[in-house]
């Protein structure tokens, strides 16, 4: 089991962003309702219902100055002040710490995949990509390939596709744009399959998977989705190597593994059992939302031995405030665990930014930190199991996660009985389609009805 850092140990913060989604066609002042599937593009117009300039809570993405107002106020950022974060007097001497590095799950484009070309597509990774690198200076990012970098989205054919038909075409100007953040080991898978390991810092390595090769929207895995492109395989390789060498593991990707196929995630939850003590975190986005994925064992699916941490999106789509993560993790030293310790989310009020005078810049402020928030002794999987089972009864602390769910911008309808059930269902299940998980819960649901509200709540 993990055990808590000696006192005085070194511990590191970790930037982690996810779902950007910069739209190109982003209008201030434009139609922020249409019966499009994405909105707040097209002309400007007078009266209530316009896009703001920072972004809006509605169907629409962010436009690029969002995005870089929240790169310019990281510790990181060149031209950075340390009274620049916008967060709270108490937390700024916190924020301010730079960071050791930067995980990036994916998401860049915007969501009018009706409109989207190649060419459009790898304008916005080198677009972004750029802008990271000048924001973020030495920062060394580590990105994992999103569902929507494709065009057309979801389409991620398997490394035997060959031709104009295959991925290469996206992996290659991946392994272009990104050559100052990665060694050639990793560029080289990264081209052939979108996935990669790197040493983060001495004894702990990360591994990027494209979870592509699982999504249930990726129609090329109608020919084969157990294990597409051998990922599983490499990664079990990869794990077992890193165990011989004493190595701690992060593993980081963009669809969280409960909503992959059944049979990729089934296999990938037994990887996590067999690396219980190698696999020191998962990191994903994807879903937009604040939450997480828990692993038990396979025997009794009673003894939580991992978490798949779900962060929240930088756009707003769909109602949301942008927003982004910092983890903490115990730093490099002899016997580390390298676990996540605790976590923040920082998000940018979008009513209040958008009320602000013309050309002040954006106040991100913390709007959480994990532990504090839910009164946690430690980050390990044994407190967020002791978490889902206190959310059942204390109606306070459950309120107070739905809010950081949504990134403080809830829905307005509550969240009632069978809401509540199919969300703490959710928070159990490390693997697709397993009702055993959520059996010791109440309020008890059919699992079916449990799946039906899963679909009701999924953003994109």
């Amino acid at each position: 089991p993990p055990v808590p850092p000696p006192p005085g140990a070194p511990t590191a913060r970790i930037l982690f962003l996810t779902d950007l989604h910069w739209d190109r066609r982003y209008t201030p002042g434009s139609a922020a309702a249409c019966p499009d599937p994405l909105c707040c593009r097209g002309a400007p117009h007078d009266g209530p219902g316009a896009a703001g300039f920072w972004g809006t809570y509605g169907k629409c993405d962010l436009p690029l100055h969002t995005i870089d107002a929240l790169l310019a106020q990281l510790p990181n950022a060149t031209g950075h002040t340390s009274d620049s974060t916008g967060g709270s007097a108490s937390n700024t001497s916190n924020s301010t710490r730079a960071f050791a590095a930067a995980y990036w799950t994916g998401d860049i484009p915007a969501h009018d995949v009706w409109q989207q070309s190649r060419g459009d597509q790898l304008r916005v990774l080198r677009t972004v990509t750029a802008l990271l690198r000048t924001r973020l200076g030495g920062l060394r990012v580590f990105p994992a390939v999103g569902n929507h970098e494709a065009t057309p989205v979801n389409a991620f054919p398997p490394p035997y596709v060959h031709g104009n038909q295959s991925a290469a075409w996206l992996y290659d100007a991946m392994a272009e744009a990104w050559q100052d953040w990665l060694p050639p080991t990793a560029l080289h898978t990264l081209r052939a399959g979108g996935f990669y390991t790197a040493q983060v810092w001495p004894g702990l390595r990360l591994v990027s998977l494209n979870m592509n090769f699982c999504s249930q929207a990726n129609f090329w895995l109608l020919i084969n989705a157990t294990d597409p492109a051998g990922q599983l395989q490499w990664l079990m390789g990869v794990l077992a190597d890193a165990e011989r060498d004493g190595e701690k593991v992060h593993i980081i990707g963009h669809i969280p593994p409960a909503h992959c196929l059944r049979s990729w995630s089934w296999n990938y939850y037994r990887i996590v059992n067999r690396f219980e003590s190698t696999i020191a975190a998962q990191f994903f986005g994807h879903t937009h939302l604040d939450e997480f994925e828990l692993f038990y064992d396979e025997e009794t699916l009673s003894r939580p031995v991992s978490i798949a941490f779900v962060a929240p999106s930088v756009t707003t789509y769909i109602n949301l405030n942008p927003g982004y993560r910092v983890y903490e993790v115990a730093g490099s030293y002899p016997g580390s665990s390298h676990a996540v310790l605790d976590h923040e989310t920082f998000i940018l009020n979008l009513t209040e930014a958008n009320a602000a005078p013309p050309g002040m810049p954006p106040r991100w402020q913390r709007l959480y930190s994990a532990r504090e928030a839910y009164g946690l002794p430690t980050a390990f999987p044994a407190d967020w199991d002791r978490l889902v089972r206190r959310l059942q009864d204390d109606e306070q602390l459950f309120q107070r996660f739905w809010f950081h769910l949504h990134k403080g911008h809830p829905p307005r309808e509550p969240c009632g009985g069978p809401c509540k059930a199919a969300l703490l269902c959710a928070l159990r299940s490390g693997r697709a389609a397993d009702p055993a998980l959520c059996q010791p819960l109440r309020p008890t649901l059919p699992f079916p009805r449990i799946q039906e509200l899963w679909q009701q709540r999924q953003l994109c």
